[in-house]
């Protein structure tokens, strides 16, 4: 009896490696285009939080050049959109990219969709329901698409009862407040990018094609 349960949990572990999808194999264009550059297009806003463009807008270089990318400044690339009546990304998200490869030199344009921005200061979350999508300006294709539902944890434990859980309430809530929308979406931007191949700035790039790459839709619970 013991020899069975021991070969059925050897059988579930053999078939659990073996579904389990390398960077190479779920992201194989962007070993074969290589990008080296990218310009980050300005977020879709699908939310009711019409401030929620602007402040997303600048979460995404940091993430995108510790994968090992160069980024063009946010500031720069938001002054000619808005000068080029390219603000609205909605525009270019499933259209022709090559006056992007052709003006600045591109390698891909990052486009984002925020679905959904929730602020819970009593509960002390801060939640942000993205979807990341990297094209090619060379041949328009799709290289990296990842969705990502993250809740950044502000709260603060004051204790399970009495006052010490009446001040860490209160203490959460201020948190939470307090909490820079700007590193909320720099975390969730850094997790759900977590397993994008890295850049030729990257210490592993193209060598990282054999780890494994992180599920198409994600939900976590970040510090």
């Amino acid at each position: 009896m013991k020899k069975s349960i021991i070969f059925v949990i050897i059988a579930l572990f053999m078939v659990s490696c073996a579904q389990q999808i390398t960077r190479g194999q779920q992201y194989p264009k962007m070993y074969e285009e290589k990008p080296l550059t990218i310009v980050v297009m300005p977020p879709i806003n699908q939310t009711q939080h019409v401030e929620a463009k602007d402040y997303f807008y600048t979460t995404l270089y940091s993430p995108l050049c510790e994968k090992g990318y160069y980024v063009y400044s946010p500031m720069l690339t938001m002054e000619m959109f808005q000068s080029e009546s390219a603000y609205d990304a909605e525009l270019f998200i499933n259209g022709d990219l090559s006056q992007f490869r052709n003006i600045l030199g591109a390698d891909a344009a990052m486009f984002t969709i925020i679905k959904s921005w929730k602020r819970s200061n009593i509960g002390g979350k801060l939640t942000a329901g993205v979807i990341y999508t990297l094209r090619s300006t060379k041949t328009g294709e799709i290289l990296y698409q990842r969705e990502g539902l993250i809740s950044v944890d502000t709260s603060i434990n004051g204790g399970s009862s009495g006052i010490g859980a009446l001040v860490g309430l209160i203490a959460t809530a201020i948190n939470t407040a307090a909490t820079d929308k700007v590193v909320a979406g720099r975390k969730c931007t850094a997790y759900v990018l977590s397993d994008m191949p890295e850049g030729a700035y990257g210490r592993l790039h193209d060598k990282d094609q054999q780890q494994p790459a992180g599920k198409p839709v994600i939900k976590a619970t970040v510090k």
